[in-house]
């Protein structure tokens, strides 16, 4: 395990950046709960055929890959894990966007939205 400035790196697995981290406990914060983690998953759909999904969740499903970041759990099911490894998500706050973003070495090809790869 190495850790940089921006980004808290693992061998392997999604990495979560700093930015995103401190969103995602801020939003656990307004909650107001300490059970809930980032699911983060691959489903079919989507312009290039499938789609990300971030979302908090209790559950802890059979097979779950959990990480954690700073004290954020990031939880990948076991389907959507061979998708994800490597994906660094990010936390944007500018004029021009505001949200997480995906950058996912896996991806061969992406739609315009940004929610969709192939």
């Amino acid at each position: 395990m190495s850790v940089s400035d921006e980004t808290t790196t693992v061998n392997d697995g999604i990495l979560l950046s700093d930015a995103a981290a401190a969103k995602v406990k801020g939003l656990l914060d307004q909650e107001g709960r300490d059970d809930l983690a980032l699911r983060v998953a691959v489903q079919p759909g989507g312009c290039s055929g499938l789609r990300y999904q971030l979302f908090f969740d209790e559950r802890s499903l059979d097979g779950d890959v959990v990480k954690d970041f700073d004290g954020v759990k990031v939880v990948t099911d076991r389907m959507s894990a061979p998708y994800l490894g490597g994906a660094s998500i990010d936390f944007v706050d500018t004029i021009e966007k505001q949200g997480f973003t995906i950058d996912n070495p896996n991806a061969t090809g992406s739609c315009a939205c940004g929610d969709s790869f192939s």
